[in-house]
């Protein structure tokens, strides 16, 4: 486990700038979701029962109801066990040297990659759609001279703030380099 506090392979004099999450709605939408699956069975059974129905009855029909629904539960808990995690454990780090993305993957894969802040060319945010708007949460994308052009930011609060932060320590470790280019020559 990456402690927030403890950086993968920390650069000398390196400190976070700013340690960034999804927007907290997008937990929220998913616990929405939840409890309309956990609803769902509940109506089913309110109606089954009051129709008059005989299936609630029958010595083989019950067991498999119980069997059934029980199993149903046991994927909502999976499904919301999942989205937490994919929630809580994916993070991106700021720092005055680069930038840590860290994506969970399923349940025992987890992707981390960083960028170098000197290399980075353009960085973009962006927010599509009325939630989006309203509750001031969407993407920003850094686009470096890597192998991997572009670097997301997926579902982050305040995605213009964090794109200026981006686009300042940008532009101050590139006059470092710089400097220290034309102390070297």
């Amino acid at each position: 486990m990456i402690s927030i506090n403890r950086l993968p392979n920390k650069l000398p004099n390196e400190k976070i700038i700013k340690i960034i999450r999804r927007d907290l709605f997008i937990l929220f939408k998913k616990i929405l979701f939840l409890i309309l699956l956990i609803i769902l069975p509940l109506i089913f059974f309110y109606l089954l029962i009051f129709s008059q129905s005989n299936l609630i009855n029958g010595e083989l029909t019950y067991p498999l109801i119980v069997l059934g629904t029980s199993a149903y539960y046991l994927f909502i808990w999976l499904f919301f066990f999942f989205s937490f995690i994919d929630y809580y454990l994916d993070v991106w780090i700021i720092t005055n040297e680069r930038i840590i993305d860290i994506q969970q993957k399923g349940f025992f894969s987890r992707v981390i990659s960083e960028h170098k802040l000197f290399r980075i060319q353009d960085v973009t945010s962006e927010v599509h759609g009325f939630w989006p708007t309203v509750l001031k949460y969407g993407d920003v994308h850094v686009q470096t001279a890597g192998t991997i052009q572009r670097f997301y930011f997926h579902q982050i609060p305040n995605p213009g703030p964090v794109r200026d932060i981006i686009i300042k320590l940008v532009q101050r470790k590139k006059k470092e380099v710089v400097k220290e280019e034309k102390h070297e020559a």
